[in-house]
């Protein structure tokens, strides 16, 4: 009795370790979707963890599963930052980003209901807000919300997490270029995607996500693949 005591503890305290080490992770990506961690902070894994109140283990395993996605290059304990954007990269993203995420949003289409659309909408109206206010933060969290409101409706996994490992790329410089050239010049494309939605017209959605990454990427194309 007393083993299968102990054995419970141990199989408790390891699936709280693994729900700790998940949520770092989830953390750490959400940072990096939504820009808040940027190119050229540097990074450091005792940093991380006091500021999420946690041992470094959970932290190193983070990093090291987003550094195989391409996401962050840990050069040592001290030296982890994201690396550096090129041309070469930059194009392969773009072109990866067009050719799954319309798609995406075409397969995800018949399993939009209409609860699922009013969340649309209510996300699109914080955009909305976060064009008019500037608010840079805002904006990026909203519009990724949107997008994967949208993807997420079909229940397709791997095309999902693969869309995923390009937004964890892009998302750091995207936060970039809005601090220097600001949220006013953006088109709103997602209004264009719930006109496409309710219409129940996949070609038309199809085109305005592909406008949307094209917005986006053009902006970090135009302003500079490197932070200043």
């Amino acid at each position: 009795m007393e083993n299968a005591h102990l054995s419970y503890l141990s199989d408790s305290a390891e699936g709280e370790s693994e729900v700790l080490h998940a949520s770092i992770y989830q953390e750490l990506r959400r940072r990096l979707f939504t820009g808040k961690i940027t190119p050229g902070l540097g990074l450091s894994t005792r940093m991380l963890a006091a500021e999420l109140n946690v041992s470094q283990m959970p932290v190193r395993d983070a990093l090291s599963r987003l550094s195989a996605e391409g996401a962050i290059e840990i050069r040592s304990k001290r030296r982890i930052q994201v690396p550096p954007m090129t041309a070469a990269r930059f194009n392969d993203l773009l072109q990866c980003r067009l050719l799954l995420e319309p798609r995406a949003a075409r397969d995800a289409l018949p399993f939009i209901d209409s609860a699922r659309l009013e969340t649309l909408k209510k996300i699109d109206a914080q955009l909305d807000a976060a064009l008019i206010a500037g608010d840079i933060a805002a904006y990026m969290e909203n519009n990724f919300a949107f997008h994967f409101t949208m993807y997420r409706a079909a229940g397709r996994r791997t095309s999902t997490q693969l869309i995923e490992t390009l937004w964890l790329q892009f998302g750091p410089f995207m936060r970039v270029v809005y601090g220097r050239v600001g949220t006013a010049i953006l088109e709103d494309q997602h209004s264009l995607a719930i006109k496409a939605i309710e219409a129940k017209d996949a070609n038309a959605l199809e085109s305005a996500i592909a406008s949307d990454i094209g917005d986006g990427m053009g902006l970090i194309g135009r302003n500079g693949l490197d932070p200043e």
